[in-house]
């Protein structure tokens, strides 16, 4: 879900976005950690962090935002 004032002009850092793709590919925090070889945990802060970034409050909305935004080209 998209929260209240979106920031524009977002800058993600490379591993957010490497995450970001990965779960646009449908992959859970679990199976990125293994491809990444981090934590689950590491790869939830990367999460909350964009999410926060994006001003959005979950996955979907941080997917959505990110591509309508360009950022996961």
């Amino acid at each position: 879900m998209l929260r209240e004032g979106v920031r524009r002009g977002v800058d993600l850092t490379a591993r957010e976005r490497e995450i970001l793709l990965l779960t646009a590919d449908g992959r859970s925090a679990l199976a990125i950690a293994g491809c990444l070889q981090v934590s689950p945990a590491a790869v939830n802060t990367h999460l909350l962090s964009s999410f926060e970034k994006l001003g959005v409050c979950d996955r979907a909305g941080a997917v959505a935002v990110a591509q309508q935004s360009g950022l996961l080209e």
